[in-house]
């Protein structure tokens, strides 16, 4: 029987002691946690996390990638407090953590201070660089973008740009998912843990591979992607009669004959100049000021419609906002409904994998600061007035529920 048929989720029994911040950490833990883990984040006291707190394009972090966790707050820098987390430690399978070069280390919490006592611990720590000439900076997701040449390939010419999201601090997270998984395998087979390492840099820098690639192989420097020569003569944003913007491809000469017929230019298919790809692409000169013209006389629906109907490849320039009333998310159940503290409900994507017919699901909205501090301490054995106790010195936060 499937996990999905018994009601068991893939990871459900595996305990993850997440000291994170920001997007790195979180997301990795919110991989696991989607899939059944038990994510316990440790945050500091009084106020936790400051990712909580954050305004601009920050606001959205906290409820993005923090469902299906607890929130136990504690101040590391006490003796009472350290006590909280070592017997935690007893009972945990994972550790993530993504703070800065030297920071778990000062508070002996590094992995050489922890695999003696925790031998089957897997601790996963993500960082800006791996080991090398940069492994103590500080490095954040804009930093590398810049470093590994992504930023330089995004914008135009002169104009490097970060990417619209933060892609590495993912994509890092989502190496240290993997990371841990593979570690709990081999813990399976060996009864031991290890240390896991991801890197935004090193990260950043995968995803350039391609592009190192092309380099290699030509005496030029490489173009920035809107400066680039596309393999497809017509591969581009267009703007439409009614003020939008999408974007068409046609990548076969099939896809250039259905075009032709779907959009009611016979003359384009007839000509013989335009019958191959490599053609369309010496005659690109005149031909996509001619798209445009075609595509200036038309609304976006009604090229959306006739491109949907040519089966090719196209998209509207969509916003953010405007992805909770995608058909395809709602229909598709790609979406959940997360309410975190103190916030509005919103429409939050689900992970984008599917284990048979099983998705990542909801379990619980983003924690309160200290919502699971008094749960998880009376699970290790502290009373109500040792509880008490140790909130009322600062050293524990708890929220009631």
């Amino acid at each position: 029987m499937s996990s999905s048929e018994n009601g068991r989720l893939p990871l459900q029994g595996i305990r993850v002691l997440e000291f994170s911040h920001a997007v790195l950490g979180p997301a990795a833990g919110l991989m696991l946690a989607d899939f059944g883990a038990e994510v316990i984040r440790i945050e500091r006291a009084p106020h936790g996390d400051d990712t909580r707190r954050l305004a601009g394009f920050g606001l959205g972090y906290y409820a993005m990638f923090n469902r299906n966790k607890k929130s136990l707050v504690v101040d590391l820098k006490t003796s009472a407090g350290q006590a909280i987390i070592h017997q935690l430690l007893a009972t945990a399978d994972v550790l993530i953590e993504n703070f800065g070069p030297g920071t778990m280390e000062r508070l002996g919490l590094g992995y050489d201070d922890l695999a003696a006592d925790h031998p089957r611990l897997i601790y996963c720590a993500l960082k800006g660089f791996l080991p090398g000439p940069y492994e103590n900076r500080m490095a954040l997701d804009e930093v590398v973008q810049m470093m590994s040449g992504l930023a330089y390939m995004t914008g135009p010419p002169g104009q490097p740009l970060r990417a619209g999201a933060s892609v590495i601090d993912v994509m890092t997270g989502m190496f240290g998912a993997m990371g841990i998984l593979l570690a709990v395998q081999e813990r399976a087979r060996t009864g031991q843990g290890q240390l896991v390492k991801s890197a935004l840099f090193e990260t950043a820098v995968f995803l350039m591979g391609h592009h190192m690639a092309y380099a290699a192989q030509v005496d030029e420097p490489v173009p920035p992607m809107p400066a680039r020569v596309s393999a497809w003569a017509i591969y581009h944003q267009f703007e439409t009669r009614d003020g939008a913007r999408v974007f068409v491809g046609v990548t076969s000469d099939k896809q250039w004959g259905r075009f032709c017929t779907t959009f009611d230019r016979p003359d384009w298919l007839a000509d013989e100049r335009l019958g191959t790809n490599n053609g369309r692409i010496a005659q690109r000169d005149w031909l996509l000021p001619q798209l445009q013209d075609l595509f200036c006389s038309m609304d976006k629906t009604d090229i959306l419609a006739r491109c949907e109907q040519a089966n090719l490849p196209f998209s509207p320039i969509a916003r953010p906002e405007e992805l909770t009333d995608d058909p395809q998310l709602n229909a598709g159940d790609s979406l959940l409904n997360i309410t975190p503290p103190g916030g509005p409900t919103m429409k939050l994507p689900r992970l984008p994998l599917l284990l048979g017919a099983q998705r990542g699901d909801w379990r619980a909205n983003p924690p309160d600061v200290g919502e699971h501090t008094a749960v998880l301490l009376t699970e290790l054995g502290y009373t109500p007035s040792q509880i008490a106790d140790l909130a009322h010195a600062g050293i524990i936060v708890t929220t009631e529920k």
